[in-house]
């Protein structure tokens, strides 16, 4: 009797016709809003619709390489923030060439200057999240899959606010008590009470380091600067009890 594949170890002949993408869900905060970073595909399928920057992992590359790769490529943005895994999708019923399993990644980033389009799209553009993706059940607006993909990243940003320094990666690398809580009012979509914000920003250990500087540029006397405290992760939990976000009814 013929010996199955995973018997002796072999791989199955058929593993390597699997195509394998990768596609970014870039977010951040601009004009205090939730933007994410979307691309007008110049190339069928879909050619002339919006879609998460993202393609084809090339023979010998990381996913992380090529995610960072398919970014700079498609908008001319190199990945600042924190950039994570997200999930995988598929292989079937996304991609109308047929099988492909894209793995998506989340990336937080300060706001920074206008991408530029290149490689294989027609427009690289920053937009609210509720226009890239409007929840208001008119069927899909970006490409393939990338409702969903949209839909899990900024819900993984929404939760991981509650207990981690992550906000921190939409700022500069020092930043007003002020413009953190702008940071999570933007993303979570609502408005927070800015004495109860600042005590649990500063007060949490591991959270918030002061600088010893001010930021005089805005209104009033001058804000004080903090930073992430040192050997904080992003994505670590630091915040117990962790900072709740109002719940919407």
């Amino acid at each position: 009797m013929q010996k199955r594949s995973e018997d002796t170890g072999s791989v199955p002949a058929t593993a390597a016709t699997l195509p394998v993408t990768v596609d970014i869900v870039a977010l951040t905060v601009r004009s205090g809003r939730l933007q994410v970073l979307v691309v007008e595909r110049g190339i069928p399928p879909f050619a002339g619709r919006s879609a998460l920057p993202g393609g084809f992992v090339l023979p010998g590359e990381t996913l992380e390489t090529a995610a960072a790769r398919e970014l700079a490529e498609e908008t001319g943005i190199v990945p600042p923030g924190h950039m994570e895994q997200l999930r995988s999708y598929g292989p079937y019923g996304r991609d109308p060439r047929g099988p492909v399993l894209t793995v998506a990644y989340l990336l937080l980033a300060p706001s920074s200057g206008l991408p530029q389009a290149g490689g294989d799209t027609a427009d690289a553009t920053w937009v609210p999240v509720e226009e890239a993706a409007p929840a208001d059940g008119g069927g899909p607006v970006l490409a393939f899959d990338h409702d969903r993909i949209l839909a899990d990243g900024v819900e993984r940003a929404r939760a991981k606010l509650e207990y981690s320094p992550l906000a921190t990666s939409f700022c500069r690398e020092e930043f007003t008590i002020a413009e953190l809580r702008a940071v999570y009012e933007a993303v979570w979509g609502t408005r927070l009470d800015a004495r109860n914000f600042h005590r649990k920003a500063t007060d949490t250990p591991g959270f918030l380091e002061p600088t010893g500087r001010t930021d005089a540029s805005g209104p009033g006397r001058p804000a004080e600067l903090y930073r992430l405290a040192p050997g904080a992760r992003p994505s670590a939990a630091v915040l117990h009890p962790p900072l709740l976000r109002p719940r919407r009814p």
